[in-house]
């Protein structure tokens, strides 16, 4: 709790000192303080350069209280033609020229970011599709991006040219440099509204309007008639969650769809064979008829999820991302759906334990198809240096926890142990998706952790396994079951990737960085039973390599026992569990 205060606390003063810096710089033109006025200017333009790269939330907050980017410019603006007015004193005509010269851009500004909106208004947003085809469309041509990009409130930025024009002007006692400045700023802003408005009046009558698509992709839906659907109403940052079943969606051999609401997520979706529909707005999203559709599987527990759950001739099932010890995993919001598909028999008890309202009646054990992909134990021979998998999963939703991750008290030791140990290893680093989003101490431990890597050789970016040296994995590629496949030792937390990682029965360490009693441990996380406990100090991390390393570990029939109460009996074949619940539900 004491460390969210300090961070809330640094996000509103780094958005105070930037507020500052044009306060000060309008005082310092208004008495005409020459110095003042420039160093407080160009601290207040820095700032924002500054403040956007590394402190965006400061930006929001001030967006929040009244004081956004639009009227910060405008206190730049008046700061400078204050100081004219104060150390140059200009006559009439020079000080109305600049004084429309400077409300050029502003009067600019708000016409062409209306007509790019006009413009953006012609063609279909309403619905982004892939893989479906809809029929031809009219697009209305859009400006170039170099115009579009700046129309709006962006364009006044040009006016920070104003402010070393108005120090020359007033070093120099002469009117004349800030007005080439806001002559400059004037034409370069008069260039972009013309681009702006000339490609409006070209594409009068052009677009087809934003509702356009709506018609076609009901069209699809009611030729194709998808059985199934996919259903992620999730931001970007989590479209991973919905990717894990987008293969099992296609194993499904019926017609299947998946269903979209940010514009972002479905940028970020990976490569599928699935038809893919994008609603953003739930009005348009609700006026679609799905009446083909039988099976509704859900990844993610979100509030937009209600509005695929108000549809009453279809079964609603929640899929998850994933099983775990952890809280998510065992989510009141769960109990609205019809069922709940977990992996194995873990998933049912934990509910059970969890008295969330989720009823047993209403569990179904599927096994995790995902899998099918990942090599057990002995499978297959290899010819690669002994390699570990660090893993650790992100902060969490929650305030309080410190020991959600291993990541901030014990990242930093783990990977100096393995970059240091004899004989060597080679280390994957995997960290959550979200590692970083929330905690900025999170994000700065990743990123030592990265420079440790990059300091013992390895690679901080890799798209690829090939190879012997250490890797830093956080794209979407190289994914996490083709890391576990390079995988002699794995170091995670709780999370669902040790749940996944025991599909392949090798051994693998769960940090316990709260220092719970070794029983409790396992008692309060059953996907531990079979795992190496590592301690805050990592005092057990170097015995745990050598059994490892010997092939002399005494957790193998744990690990085999485990297996099939996380994921269900061996020999059964998830794919063909999960095909035969789906057929189950659209018979």
């Amino acid at each position: 709790m004491f460390g969210t205060l300090v961070q809330r606390f640094g996000v509103a003063a780094r958005g105070a000192v930037l507020v500052l810096g044009y306060l000060v710089a309008l005082v310092a033109g208004g008495f005409g303080v020459v110095w003042l006025f420039a160093l407080a200017g160009a601290a207040a333009v820095l700032g924002e350069f500054a403040v956007k790269r590394w402190s965006e939330p400061s930006l929001n907050l001030l967006e929040k209280i009244g004081l956004g980017r639009a009227y910060r410019q405008l206190t730049r603006d008046l700061a400078t033609v204050l100081l004219i007015l104060a150390a140059v004193r200009p006559d009439a005509p020079r000080m109305l020229l600049l004084t429309v010269l400077v409300a050029a851009v502003w009067v600019i500004s708000i016409f062409a970011g209306a007509l790019n909106t006009m413009i953006d208004r012609r063609n279909p947003v309403s619905v982004l599709v892939r893989n479906i085809e809809v029929g031809p469309m009219r697009f209305a041509p859009q400006p170039p991006w170099w115009a579009a990009s700046v129309a709006g409130e962006r364009l006044p930025f040009l006016n920070v040219l104003l402010i070393p024009g108005a120090v020359a002007a007033a070093v120099a006692d002469d009117v004349a440099p800030v007005l080439i400045a806001g002559a400059v700023a004037a034409l370069v802003s008069a260039v972009v509204g013309l681009v702006v408005a000339l490609t409006w009046l070209h594409g009068r009558g052009r677009g087809q309007g934003k509702g356009a698509l709506l018609p076609g992709v009901q069209a699809w839906l009611d030729t194709h008639r998808p059985e199934v659907a996919l259903y992620f109403a999730g931001p970007a940052k989590d479209v991973y969650q919905a990717n894990m079943w987008l293969a099992p969606t296609e194993a499904l051999e019926r017609p299947a769809v998946v269903l979209m609401r940010s514009r972002e997520a479905f940028q970020e979706m990976a490569d599928t064979r699935l038809p893919v529909i994008c609603v953003p707005a739930s009005v348009d999203f609700m006026n679609l008829e799905f009446g083909s559709v039988r099976a509704t599987l859900y990844a993610a527990n979100v509030g937009a999820n209600i509005h695929m759950l108000r549809e009453p001739g279809m079964k609603h099932v929640f899929v998850g991302h994933g099983d775990s010890d952890k809280q998510a995993s065992v989510n009141p919001y769960s109990k609205v759906y019809d069922e709940v598909w977990v992996a194995g028999l873990a998933g049912r008890e934990r509910y059970a334990r969890a008295g969330v309202g989720v009823r047993d009646d209403d569990i179904v054990e599927i096994g995790r198809p995902q899998l099918a992909g990942v090599h057990t134990f002995g499978a297959e021979s290899v010819d690669r240096p002994f390699t570990v998998l660090y893993a650790p999963t992100w902060e969490g939703w929650l305030d309080d926890d410190p020991y959600h991750t291993s990541l901030v008290l014990m990242g930093e030791r783990i990977v100096r142990g393995l970059l240091t140990s004899r004989p060597s290893v080679r280390l994957i680093y995997k960290p959550h998706p979200l590692t970083g989003s929330r905690s900025k101490e999170a994000k700065a431990v990743h990123q030592r952790v990265v420079g440790l890597i990059r300091a013992a050789g390895g690679d901080p970016d890799a798209t690829s396994l090939d190879g012997d040296g250490h890797r830093v994995v956080t794209g979407r590629t190289p994914a996490l079951f083709d890391c576990f496949n390079q995988t002699d030792l794995l170091i995670s937390d709780v999370s669902s990737v040790v749940s996944d990682f025991v599909q392949s029965q090798r051994p693998y360490v769960v940090a316990n960085p709260s220092g719970l009693p070794e029983d409790d441990f396992r008692r309060n996380f059953p996907t531990a039973r079979a795992a190496y406990l590592l301690s805050a100090d990592c005092g057990e991390l170097e015995k745990i390599l050598a059994l490892s390393r010997a092939g002399d570990d005494p957790m193998t029939e744990a690990r085999r026992e485990l297996k099939e109460y996380l994921l269900g009996p061996a020999g059964s074949s998830p794919m063909e569990r999960f095909r035969a619940e789906i057929g189950r539900l659209c018979g």
